[in-house]
């Protein structure tokens, strides 16, 4: 992962987002673009995950969440921008 301007998001997905591989797809998504952090489900329906690298990379995975993957129905995304932590993989939360 690049040390040039690292940043994290923190984001919350809103629709249609569990049970269409919406957590799969996005750890799939963010290690393809060396992106590190976490996914999981909340018992509300919404998915929540931290994406953490270089700015460029972290501001597509924003964006590629929300659309997600092709059965999921994304309503909304809500986003916070914090301090990164040194996070260095990316993993799928249960």
């Amino acid at each position: 992962m690049s040390q040039e301007r690292l940043v994290r998001a923190h984001v919350w997905i809103s629709g249609r987002v569990q049970g269409v591989f919406f957590r799969q797809e996005t750890a799939r998504a963010a290690r393809a673009r060396d992106v590190a952090g976490w996914v999981r489900n909340l018992p509300d329906g919404r998915v929540e995950a931290a994406f953490e690298g270089n700015a460029e990379a972290v501001e597509a995975m924003v964006a590629w969440v929300k659309t997600g993957p092709p059965m999921a129905g994304v309503a909304e995304v809500q986003v916070l921008w914090e301090p990164p932590d040194g996070r260095t993989d990316f993993r799928v939360r249960l």
